[in-house]
């Protein structure tokens, strides 16, 4: 089989999405931290956000011997979860009900189960190849969650930052103070 070799990412709406939550739910944490937890806060965060950063780097590859999902070099030592499996192994799908009324897949092999990524870029293409190189139907197959969730969820991580960033320039400034007892 001749598969030209394709490495597909997390798409960018959704990585965008998973790291703006991290930061809109994390960065006023410091800020209202009583004084004892801030130092830890502060170092915590950046740590957080690289843990995050390795999660949603995780990246599919095709080529002409199989699949393999694996992590950006950077983090690859740190995340061990990837896997692998040749396409002479793939026996089939198995599709499961979320229970938040989605669908996820498995890959089926002699070696075990594992989930298909359905939160890559170039979806179709993916999928497209991944039929072409087993001959498994996958036009059945969609994303997990449709995009305008991840768009909502963006638009409303964008408010929290912005507003988030509308306070720590208040508070900079003086225009605004913590009520007596609370943070800063």
């Amino acid at each position: 089989m001749s598969l030209e070799a394709r490495s597909y990412p997390m798409a960018p709406l959704i990585r965008f999405t998973l790291i703006s939550l991290y930061l809109a739910l994390v960065l006023p944490l410091p800020v209202l931290a009583t004084a004892q937890l801030q130092l830890a806060l502060l170092l915590a965060l950046p740590l957080g956000l690289v843990l995050v950063l390795a999660a949603t780097s995780e990246q599919v590859q095709l080529d002409t011997n199989g699949i393999r999902v694996t992590h950006a070099p950077w983090c690859a030592w740190l995340w061990r979860r990837g896997w692998e499996v040749t396409w002479s192994d793939v026996t089939g799908l198995t599709p499961v009900a979320t229970s938040q009324g989605g669908r996820v897949y498995y890959v089926r092999s002699p070696k075990g189960a594992y989930l298909l990524p359905q939160r890559v870029a170039h979806f179709a293409d993916f999928l497209g190849r991944f039929q072409a190189a087993t001959g498994i139907d996958t036009t059945e197959i969609g994303r997990i969650s449709p995009a305008w969730t991840y768009q909502l969820l963006a638009l409303l991580c964008g408010l929290m930052l912005a507003g988030e960033a509308a306070a720590g320039w208040a508070l900079a400034t003086g225009r605004w103070d913590f009520p007596p007892g609370l943070g800063g």
